[in-house]
């Protein structure tokens, strides 16, 4: 499984405006939603399970980078997108950084296994340092997605 299998394209925010955690995951959430996710449901209920992912322990895994995710009845695949803050969120991230790098995931409620492996593939990813850089210089949605397509060709 390649990032670029379930990132949306469309979702991806190369400058977050959201200073906040909930900010960051309401606006890549809708951001999603903008690009024909979710049309029939409470984008709230949305955010709602996200956070409540959240206090179960930060989805920051240090290095500048989190992935907030959640499983979802709202989707009927895995869906996910990237979004780069450039100032940086406070996310009580385990190293106590902010953060600067955001992959959001939802999945189906009945598919555990892809909700794993994506999650396997996005935190193996985000553990190469080169390529946080290159995602923090990015400054569009195409240079955004080109090294996710890039990624996969060396993955």
């Amino acid at each position: 499984m390649r990032m670029s299998d379930f990132v949306v394209r469309e979702a991806i925010i190369p400058e977050l405006a959201a200073t906040s955690k909930e900010g960051v995951i309401r606006e890549l959430i809708e951001s999603l939603h903008k690009a024909g996710y979710f049309k029939g449901g409470d984008l709230e209920d949305l955010v709602k399970a996200v956070m409540k992912r959240e206090m179960l322990g930060s989805t920051g895994i240090g290095h500048g980078v989190a992935i907030p995710h959640t499983k979802h009845s709202f989707a009927d695949r895995l869906i996910g997108t990237v979004g780069i803050s450039r100032t940086g969120v406070a996310f009580d991230s385990l190293d106590g950084e902010p953060v600067y790098v955001f992959v959001l995931l939802i999945s189906p409620q009945d598919r555990p296994g892809d909700h794993l492996r994506a999650l396997e593939n996005v935190s193996r990813s985000l553990r190469d340092d080169n390529f946080v850089r290159s995602l923090r210089k990015a400054t569009t949605r195409e240079a955004i997605w080109n090294l996710l397509e890039d990624l996969n060709q060396t993955t």
